[in-house]
């Protein structure tokens, strides 16, 4: 069994990891890292420390009354992705131990679009 890096737990909730193939299991959010834990393989997990975290990406769409996904970008270790019952709740627990300069949203589907757009015409 893989030991916890946190001493304090705050959130706990039900969440689906994308990595590859989505595995399904357990966000535990508390004073030292962000955890993830699959509910029947015990070697499936991640753990992300507070400090090793670069930015925190949210898709957000209907003006922000849907969070279907969001994303943790590490400094070291690439992008992982999840989506939870309550996404607002676990980007709330996150807030407090991540910088408010670090949650951002991500692009919307017209947004980027637009920017290849004028990506292009700007490069004429």
């Amino acid at each position: 069994m893989v030991q916890s890096l946190n001493t304090k737990i705050d959130l706990t909730i039900k969440a689906t990891a994308f990595t590859g193939l989505s595995e399904y299991g357990n966000i535990i959010i508390g004073d030292k890292a962000f955890e993830f834990y699959h509910q029947h393989d015990p070697r499936k997990y991640i753990q992300i420390p507070w400090n090793e975290i670069d930015y925190v990406i949210a898709s957000v769409l209907l003006g922000g009354r849907w969070i279907p996904r969001y994303s943790i970008q590490t400094k070291k270790n690439g992008t992982f992705t999840f989506a939870s019952k309550e996404p607002k709740k676990v980007l709330k627990a996150i807030r407090v131990y991540v910088d408010g300069q670090k949650m951002v949203r991500s692009l919307g589907f017209f947004d980027v679009l637009k920017r290849a757009f004028f990506h292009k015409k700007n490069k004429k």
